[in-house]
């Protein structure tokens, strides 16, 4: 095998904190370590297409361990296999991914890394049926990826949702509300349950167990008749009414998951007030859950993953993606992860914890 001498490394989909931190041990694990080059795609895939990239050396990467967001920028938007412009007032689309692969290799890159969720890492894939030797960095809020115990920023994600549930009990508990805390995962309900595990909250809703209105009312009820004349709801945006459907924000064209998810919060809480009259508030979190500092795990989790991508690389286990299992850092094939989304086991042992602990689902 090739010798490897310089790597590349993006940071793709949607940001999250904990990716500096990842950057941040791939630059100094391959210099320190392996006497490698680095460089940084920017923008994501983007950077790729239109070779837009910027040396990664030991300054370069020193002190933004501790810092969100991510020094090369990301995109959601631009897959080289489906790359859209604007030309002429029109959105044109087309396969750049040959282009990508020819700046790669004009740049000498050796190996990439890519640091992404289930978008980005099926676009690695791809990649990877084309030849490009790449490794996998698993990176989403929602910790949906399989394959992985955790991925990187989803802890992060659940303290800042914690947190916000803690501000919003005093505050309903001080005016007899009921406040609900809307919450990101897309499709699966992780930081749902974990921040409403976590905040004390009454009623956990997860779009992997639908709810029903009235179970919800009934459980707001059963708090009053014992005196406790405020409940605290956490929603995830995902979350579906029995038999009904997911409340859509809006639809954003030329990205790998058009659907953008937002509303059931502000939903819910109009049918809260019309059936039970009693007042009803609502807080968005959005992307609160992904700015700002990461916390302690996740700086030192995204740390054993770069070094561990680091380490796949040189070993050439190439189409793999680093996963957490249990206590260590192991390498997964990268289509093992993207096969399916991991969501929330409805008879699992934390939703027990949850039921037991008298909190409601809105099923029951």
């Amino acid at each position: 095998m090739k010798e490897i001498k310089k790597i590349g490394v993006l940071t793709g989909g949607g940001d999250c904190p904990g990716l500096n931190a990842v950057i941040r041990a791939v630059t100094k694990a391959a210099i320190i370590e392996y006497g490698c080059e680095v460089i940084g795609f920017q923008d994501g895939f983007k950077g790729m297409v239109e070779n837009s990239y910027m040396p990664l050396d030991l300054k370069a990467v020193s002190g933004i361990g501790h810092t969100g967001g991510t020094i090369l920028g990301s995109s959601n938007r631009d897959d080289p296999f489906n790359f859209h412009r604007i030309v002429n007032g029109q959105t044109e689309s087309s396969d750049e991914s040959d282009r990508a692969i020819a700046n790669l290799n004009n740049l000498g890159v050796d190996a990439l890394i890519v640091i992404g969720g289930d978008g980005s890492l099926h676009i690695a894939d791809h990649f990877y049926r084309k030849g490009v030797k790449l490794v996998g960095v698993p990176k989403t809020i929602d910790n949906d990826l399989m394959a992985t115990d955790v991925t990187f920023g989803f802890n992060t994600a659940v303290n800042t949702a914690s947190e916000a549930l803690d501000r919003l009990h005093t505050t309903a508990e001080s005016h007899h509300r009921v406040m609900i805390l809307e919450v990101m995962g897309r499709y699966a309900g992780w930081i749902s349950l974990h921040a409403g595990i976590s905040g004390g909250a009454d009623v956990i809703l997860i779009p992997e167990i639908p709810f029903n209105l009235e179970y919800i009312i009934n459980k707001i009820h059963q708090r009053y008749e014992q005196n406790k004349k405020f409940s605290i709801i956490v929603v995830a945006e995902g979350a579906i009414p029995a038999g009904g459907e997911m409340v859509v924000q809006k639809l954003v064209p030329n990205s790998h998951d058009p659907v953008r998810l937002g509303g059931v919060g502000n939903k819910l809480a109009q049918e809260i007030e019309d059936i039970s009259a009693i007042e009803t508030r609502v807080t968005v979190l959005g992307h609160l859950q992904r700015g700002g500092m990461p916390i302690p795990y996740d700086r030192i989790i995204s740390s054993r993953y770069g070094v561990a991508a680091v380490h796949a690389v040189m070993d050439g286990k190439f189409g793999s993606m680093v996963s957490l299992r249990g206590a260590n850092i192991e390498t997964v094939p990268i289509v093992e992860a993207i096969k399916d989304l991991k969501k929330v086991d409805p008879e699992g042992e934390l939703v027990g914890t949850a039921r037991a602990m008298g909190i409601s689902f809105g099923d029951r």
